[in-house]
């Protein structure tokens, strides 16, 4: 591991503006095949704080504070990564260097463009280096990915009996991997051939050398059988010969479907694991795998000569196909859903709609069908390959096909969505038109809405899985309310340490054309002023020949400007206020005045009640280019022109929202000669309206002149407008958890039910106005469905970020009481969710792996469903930092029913659908074993294990 010397130091400022230019031009030309190193964070937090503290130490002159007592940060040492190192792996892999298989970015380890580290090496040494290759992960080439970890893989040379590790990049070519092999084992390229040998299973020849080992489906730490061809007909040496043969049926130990749980922690899949593929031995009688026509493995089971009470059933895994773990968690939830579990292994097929021009033609609920009928047949048995439902859902959904990673909530969402339109009653949808609702009561409106969705959309899907929102609009200009009933198949709940954050901001016109306008933008929470410059310009269709300059207020006056576009936005507190200037682009530097306004405020501890003056509202601005003579009557005019939107006026109590510009100037024209403002500058001489010539002194911040209103001016404006500065954040967060707290699911439905401005990309058509308006909005549950399914927004993505939260959430595993949630304060029935499925991501956005954790009702106990290997655990492992989708039931009070209504409006076959609400005996009609028995059938056998 190389290790370089350090060159000489530079001064610490010099050091942070070099760093900051080349990063902001580096973050800019991003592209495949930039390389980019680690850089451990303990050394890298150590110089920020070297170079940060070396600038808020500087005194104006430039010396530096050194009194006695003030804390300083010597600067670091030399690079030291040997903390990413595992020493361990080094010696099992002999490469050069292996890291962690832990690692977290952020945390662990800072990814530096290639011309940071340069200069960081060269300016401090140190080492070893660890170079890694930024990929394309998606369609758009600006979907890139720093490949942290690249594919290990184990070479065997079957013939000598040698085997090897090696690291090359999913993005790297069939033919590069066999250079590769070639050159560890010196072999002649013209006599070697490389198969596919996931599982120790011969799955495929790699003989198109032009194909990605991505798209090739290799995995991580999955083995490459390399053959040698010895003549010309290919036929292969006598030793290679016969281990193949050995491997055509695999005769190995026998494991256990059953094994304890494993400890918590980074899977294997996509990750840089250290260990073999898992086993989990028991003594048992052997069986063989045996490859089916259609390619699928399937299992000649043996026995053990025992026939006796087993296993409950629903404890089958799933192969992993090759990054499809977030499929096999997926499907997991929704097959142990007891409601899907009933009307999947009785006869549904009566209800396929193959009509449906929105569905699948049939074949997507057949295909799932099938699969569950196979995770739930009596007996225990090899994990199922989920293969023939991967080839329907790639089909379908070509989003889903291949076998990249992909989102199990996405998955989730695709298949409710696709098995609802496969099961559809209704074949011939009506048109239907929801009317207002014309005073009449939410109920009425909401049960019309509801019944006008039944009449188009009934299945087993809107019957188990389907809720209602209440979703309330008002606009903020002339205060329209729009009331509507939609229906949800899951709740979105956002968690609190988002990536985004939401700020307010008032843009006030400097030419008079438009009132103050308050705007309400999404910016990335890790952003820098150009978000919000940018954010703030789409929201207010900012024209080419303008600007925008952001001002924090403080005391009624401009305390800063926010000029500088990579200042980060996190300077900028949730409870700051901040005004921006809309102003015309000049080509001369320009010098900046600030108005402050004053009102009068009489000084009662004076016996004569003097009138003083007191600053008050939101300063204006206003911008002369340098060296041009300005008059007073010049001062005088720009401000009556700023003050043109929010004249009063006699026939219109807004002048500014209500009229257009043409009125205002009109209504500026007769009203200005009203308006006896007196304008002051800082040296309390007052401006008087002439034509002599005032020289603006040029100011690092804005000249200050204040405008004195009398009380009857005061009357001739509406004050709203220059007295209203919403904070940053609006709406109140919710409260301070102290370190370590966790965040609870009611704060995370709180914050998804609390009123929110709509986004300017989505504004609302205010049917009053016209025009599109950023109304607020508001969300309320209405009507629960028999079984919730709640997304918890672990995945954030902005322009240049993608981020996963790491946060725990304190879920309820038994009575999550959602009554008081209902806004149909009309139904008496309380709504109690019992949780009973999860759907877990392990690690992060790069390399990840989903898993699920599964509660058998009858049996009251739960189990973790890990691929093909499924554990019993405790109900107290359910809850951890990777819950990602949850699943709750419906706990049904002893007389009575709870139904979402479906219902109420639907007249249904009782021969041909499944109702959720009818009683039925808790054994599932499973198919019988040979003997009769609806149980499970005790077998030991054995599989390879692909997870």
């Amino acid at each position: 591991m190389e290790m370089v010397v350090a060159s000489p130091a530079l001064p610490a400022e010099m050091e942070m503006a070099l760093i900051r230019d080349i990063t902001v031009a580096a973050e800019a030309h991003a592209k495949e095949g930039d390389t980019f190193f680690l850089i451990t964070t303990r050394w890298w937090q150590s110089w920020i704080d070297y170079v940060i503290q070396d600038l808020t130490g500087a005194t104006s002159n430039g010396s530096h504070n050194n009194e006695f007592g003030s804390k300083t940060s010597r600067r670091p040492g030399a690079i030291d990564n040997t903390d990413l190192i595992d020493d361990a792996a080094l010696e099992v892999s002999n490469m050069e260097i292996e890291l962690h298989d832990t690692l977290v970015e952020g945390r662990d380890y800072i990814l530096l463009p290639q011309q940071v580290w340069e200069k960081l090496h060269g300016w401090y040494g140190g080492g070893p280096t660890i170079p890694r290759k930024a990929i394309n992960t998606g369609f758009s080439q600006t979907d890139l990915a720093i490949e942290v970890y690249p594919l290990r893989l184990q070479l065997l040379l079957a013939s000598r009996g040698e085997q090897t590790f090696i690291r090359i990049s999913k993005k790297d070519t069939v033919g590069q991997l066999h250079k590769r092999a070639c050159e560890v084992f010196d072999l002649i390229p013209a006599e070697v051939s490389i198969w596919d040998y996931y599982g120790q299973t011969k799955h495929s020849l790699m003989d198109n050398l032009g194909k990605t080992l991505d798209d090739a489906n290799i995995q991580m730490d999955q083995d490459i059988l390399v053959e040698i061809i010895t003549d010309a007909n290919g036929s292969l040496d006598g030793a290679c010969m016969n281990l193949i043969k050995g491997n055509e049926f695999f005769e190995q130990e026998s494991t256990s479907l059953i094994a304890d749980a494993p400890k918590p922690g980074l899977p294997n899949e996509n990750f840089a694991s250290n260990s073999a593929p898992r086993s989990y031995n028991s003594s048992v009688t052997p069986s063989f795998y045996l490859r089916s026509p259609n390619g699928d493995l399937d299992t000649m089971h043996g026995s053990s000569g025992m026939v006796s009470r087993g296993p409950p059933s629903g404890l089958t895994g799933l192969l992993n196909l090759g990054n499809t773990c977030y499929m096999n968690s997926a499907i997991q939830c929704l097959v142990h859903t007891p409601q899907f579990t009933r009307y999947f292994c009785e006869d549904y097929h009566r209800e396929i709609n193959r009509q449906n021009p929105l569905g699948n033609v049939g074949e997507l609920a057949l295909a799932f069908g099938e699969l569950l009928r196979k995770l739930w047949s009596p007996g225990g048995r090899a994990p199922v390959s989920p293969r023939p439902f991967k080839m329907k859902l790639s089909r379908f959904a070509s989003q889903f096909s291949g076998y990249n990673q992909h989102d199990s909530q996405e998955l989730l969402a695709f298949l409710l969505d696709g098995l609802h339109e496969d099961l559809n009653r209704v074949k011939h949808r009506p048109y239907i038109n929801s009317g207002d609702a014309d005073g009449r009561s939410d109920e009425e409106v909401a049960d019309e809405y509801w019944a006008n969705h039944i009449a188009r959309n009934n299945s087993i899907i809107v019957d188990v899985c389907q809720g209602q929102y209440k979703s309330t609009l008002v606009c903020p200009i002339c205060g329209k309310v729009s009331v509507t009933f939609d229906p949800f198949m899951y709740l979105s709940l956002p968690l609190q340490f988002a990536s985004t954050r939401t700020m307010t901001a008032v843009i006030f016109s400097c030419d008079g054309s438009v009132p103050p306008t308050q705007f309400t933008v999404n910016v990335p929470k890790q952003g820098r002023c150009r978000d919000l410059l940018q954010a703030l310009g789409n929201a207010c269709s900012l024209e080419n020949g303008e600007k925008l300059l952001i001002a924090e207020i403080r005391n009624h006056k401009i305390y800063r400007f926010l000029e500088d576009p990579v200042l980060q936005l996190s300077t900028i507190s949730d409870d700051d206020h901040l005004a921006v200037y809309r102003l015309p682009k000049l080509e001369k530097r320009a010098n900046y005045i600030q108005f402050v306004h004053r009102r009068e405020d009489l000084d009662h501890g004076n016996n004569n009640s003097l009138i003083s003056w007191k600053p008050y509202g939101v300063p204006l601005l206003a911008q002369i280019p340098r060296n041009e003579t300005v008059t007073g009557f010049d001062i005088h005019e720009l401000v009556h022109k700023m003050l043109v939107p929010i004249l009063r006026n006699q026939d219109s109590p807004l002048l500014g929202v209500q009229s257009s510009v043409s009125t205002r100037t009109h209504g500026y024209h007769a009203d200005r000669s009203k308006l006896q403002l007196q304008l002051i500058d800082d040296s309390n001489t007052i401006i008087e309206k002439t034509s002599d010539a005032i020289r603006v002194p040029q100011s690092s911040l804005a000249t200050v002149y204040f405008v004195n209103w009398s009380k009857v001016d005061l009357k001739r404006i509406n004050t709203h407008h220059l007295e209203f500065l919403p904070e940053v954040f609006m709406y109140a967060p919710p409260a301070k958890r102290t370190r370590g707290e966790a965040l609870s699911l009611y704060a995370c439905l709180d914050a998804f039910l609390r009123e929110e401005p709509l986004v300017p990309e989505d504004m609302w058509y205010c049917p009053r106005c016209k025009e599109q308006r950023q109304a607020s909005k508001k969300l309320d549950l209405w009507r629960l469905p028999e079984v919730l399914v709640i997304h918890l927004k672990r995945f954030s993505f902005s322009r240049s970020t993608k981020q996963k939260l790491e946060t725990f959430v304190n879920f309820p595993i038994h009575d999550l009481d959602l009554t008081n949630y209902i806004a149909n304060k009309k139904s008496s029935e309380r709504q109690i969710y019992e949780l009973y499925a999860v759907s877990n991501h392990y690690g992060s956005m790069a390399s990840g792996h989903y898993t699920a954790h599964i509660k058998l009702v009858d049996e009251n106990r739960w189990y973790n469903f890990d691929d093909s290997h499924v554990a019993a655990i405790d109900e107290d492992e359910v809850k951890t930092a990777a819950a990602y989708v949850l699943f709750y039931r419906r706990v049904r009070e002893q007389d009575g029913a709870i139904s979402n209504g479906s219902q109420l409006y639907a007249k249904r076959n009782n021969r041909s659908s499944y109702r959720p609400d009818e009683e039925s005996d808790n054994e599932l009609d499973l198919p019988k074993d040979e003997n009769g028995v609806n149980g499970v059938i005790l077998k030991f056998e054995t599989f390879v294990n692909c997870a």
